[in-house]
């Protein structure tokens, strides 16, 4: 097992159940990121569609 790993809210999931997840697979989340996710509209048009969130999880030690 990884001592980092990556766990991405998914669409319908709460910050809640995404942190429940975590602990449960034995990581405490070290730091919080969000990402924008865009759509291409024509040839050079970017258009933000929602935001993604996404936290570092560090392996707990026992």
């Amino acid at each position: 097992m990884s001592k980092k790993m990556l766990f991405e809210v998914k669409d319908g999931e709460s910050i809640g159940d995404c942190l429940d997840r975590m602990k449960d697979q034995g990581y405490m989340p070290v730091r919080r990121m969000e990402k924008p996710v865009f759509e291409e509209q024509g040839k050079e048009t970017y258009v933000p569609v929602k935001q993604t969130i996404v936290f570092e999880g560090k392996k707990i030690e026992e």
